[in-house]
């Protein structure tokens, strides 16, 4: 798919998902409205590993603190051509990693951020 195309499509999505929300919203009956802090879960912090530059294709992992589980996570790559390679939890759900490269350098700025709960 073409670059033009691709955004074209971005955009076209939003818009459906922006229509569909205000649909909702307009045809909703009253509700008593939802306290933002009460909707997160219980023990809920968000991790983060600074960034560092480390070798191409290079695994950095950050763990949720104590007995804390990932609930979502995500990276950054960092530099001129960065790719990042991968982003995805731990085995055991304590944690997230991250990867990547940086074409025409032996190394890659990597930031890893983690979602955790009890």
């Amino acid at each position: 798919m073409h670059k033009k195309s691709l955004a074209l499509a971005v955009l076209l999505t939003g818009a459906c998902v922006a229509t569909a929300t205000a649909v909702t919203a307009a045809n909703a009956t009253t509700a008593p409205a939802a306290h933002h802090a009460s909707a997160l879960p219980p023990g809920y912090q968000l991790v983060t590993l600074p960034n560092a530059n480390v070798p191409n294709f290079q695994r950095r992992t950050l763990y949720c603190p104590g007995a804390k589980k990932v609930l979502g996570g995500g990276a950054e790559a960092r530099g001129n051509g960065a790719i990042l390679v991968g982003s995805f939890p731990t085995d055991d759900g304590r944690g997230w990693i991250a990867l990547g490269r940086q074409d025409g350098y032996n190394d890659v700025g990597i930031s890893v951020f983690a979602i955790c709960a009890d």
